[in-house]
């Protein structure tokens, strides 16, 4: 899900949603990933998408900042 192009092992969507929390931070690329993801039927359960929900909770409320 959330791997990168220089060979890191992808993250479970809850290992991806506690980083962005704990940085407080999201890039544009990471909200594109979560929009795309949370969109998507193909094998995301609840659990998931409640994840994908807090990051944009947090991210409506002002307490998670949109990075370029």
């Amino acid at each position: 899900m959330a791997g990168n192009s220089q060979g890191q092992s992808n993250l479970t969507i809850k290992q991806f949603v506690e980083r962005i929390l704990n940085i407080g931070q999201l890039s544009r690329l990471e909200h594109l990933q979560l929009v795309t993801t949370f969109l998507s039927d193909y094998k995301v359960t609840d659990e998931e998408r409640n994840q994908i929900n807090r990051v944009f909770d947090e991210l409506q409320t002002g307490r998670l900042k949109l990075v370029g």
